[in-house]
C-alpha cells in the first residue's frame, strides 16, 4: 500500500521527488491513544484524496511520491528507537529528496530534525500544534511528546509556532525569553493578525526550514481523532494560510504530520491529515 494508491511509474524511488516514511512509535502518549496506528490510518485514507490538486492546478503525483516501508526497528524501544530513527532518517536524506514522515507521537521529531541538519546545517523549525511543547521533561521522560520542541531548541534550531493554546507555566516563560517566535491561536483569529505573524516567522526562520505538523494543531471538530485535542484550533484555510508563504519564500527541506490518532467508524482525521500532507508536497513542487 503505498500514498495516494499511484501506479508503479509514480512511485519508482530512483525518480520519485519525496519519501513518505511511516513512524508508527507510540510510547510516551499522555491522554488519548492511538498515534501508533496514526501512519497506516493516513496512508489508507491517501488512496481517496483526490490527485488533482483544486488549489494548485496540476497532479502532484507526477513528481514521484515512494513510500517506504514502516520504521519497525527489531526489540528497540524508547530512545533507543528515537536514535535509530535518527540514523535510519539521516541516511535517507543522503538521496536529496523531500522526506515527508507521517508519525506516531510527536517525539519523533526531533530525530527526524537531527537527521535532516546533516545535510542543512542551519536548519530551523516551523511547527503547527496545540501545545508549546517545550517542557524540559515529562513524566520523567525527556524525548517525551510534551518535551519535543525544546529538544529541536536544544539542538540549535530557531523554532517558530503557530495554533498554540496550551502551555506550561514554565513554557511560557521559556518563550518570553525570546528564543521562539509564537502566534498563540487566540491572537492569529483574523487574515491580518495572520500575516503579521507570517512576516514575523519569516524574519525569524533561517533559509532552510522542517516544518512540523502536530494534527491538534487544528480544530478537534475538523480532526477529533488526536490523543490530547485542545478547542480553538486551526481551520483548514487558516492552516493552509501559514503554510502557503513558507513553502514560497522558504526552502523547506523536509516535513511530518503526526498525531492521528484513528477513531473507530471515523475516518476523518486521517483523511484530513493525509490531504494536508499531499497540500504540502503540492507546496514544494509549486516552490521548485
Amino acid at each position: 500500500m503505498n500514498f495516494g494508491g499511484l501506479p508503479p511509474e509514480q512511485t519508482d524511488r530512483a525518480k520519485a521527488k519525496f519519501l513518505v516514511l511511516p513512524v508508527p512509535f507510540e510510547e510516551s502518549v499522555s491522554y488519548g491513544g492511538g498515534t501508533g496506528a496514526g501512519p497506516a490510518a493516513i496512508i489508507d485514507a491517501s488512496r481517496q484524496v483526490e490527485l488533482w490538486d483544486e488549489e494548485l492546478l496540476r497532479e502532484t503525483c507526477e513528481a514521484g511520491i515512494h513510500t517506504l516501508p514502516e520504521f519497525k526497528p527489531a526489540r528497540t524501544k524508547g530512545e533507543r528507537y528515537l536514535k535509530a530513527l535518527a540514523e535510519h532518517a539521516a541516511e535517507l536524506v543522503k538521496e536529496g529528496k523531500t522526506l515527508v514522515s507521517l508519525g506516531g507521537e510527536h517525539s519523533i521529531t526531533p530525530a527526524l530534525v537531527e537527521a535532516v541538519r546533516t545535510k542543512y546545517p542551519k536548519l530551523s523549525v516551523f511547527q503547527i500544534d496545540a501545545h508549546a511543547d517545550l517542557r524540559d521533561e515529562y513524566e520523567g521522560k525527556k524525548w517525551s511528546h510534551a518535551c519535543a520542541m525544546k529538544r529541536v531548541v536544544d539542538l540549535g534550531c530557531k523554532l517558530a509556532q503557530a495554533g498554540i493554546r496550551n502551555y506550561s507555566k514554565g513554557e511560557v516563560r521559556f518563550v518570553d525569553r525570546g528564543l521562539v517566535a509564537t502566534a498563540p491561536a487566540h491572537l492569529t483569529r483574523t487574515p491580518g493578525d495572520v500575516r503579521k505573524a507570517i512576516e514575523r516567522f519569516l524574519e525569524h526562520l533561517t533559509d532552510d526550514v522542517y516544518i512540523t505538523v502536530d494534527i491538534d494543531g487544528l480544530d478537534p471538530s475538523l480532526v477529533p481523532g488526536t490523543g490530547t485535542p485542545e478547542p480553538g484550533g486551526l481551520s483548514w484555510y487558516e492552516t493552509l494560510d501559514f503554510l502557503r508563504p513558507i513553502f514560497a519564500q522558504k526552502n523547506v527541506v523536509a516535513f511530518d504530520v503526526e498525531e492521528v490518532a484513528p477513531l473507530e467508524g471515523n475516518s476523518v482525521s486521517q483523511f484530513v491529515a493525509a490531504k494536508l500532507a499531499y497540500r504540502m508536497m503540492g507546496y514544494k513542487v509549486a516552490r521548485g
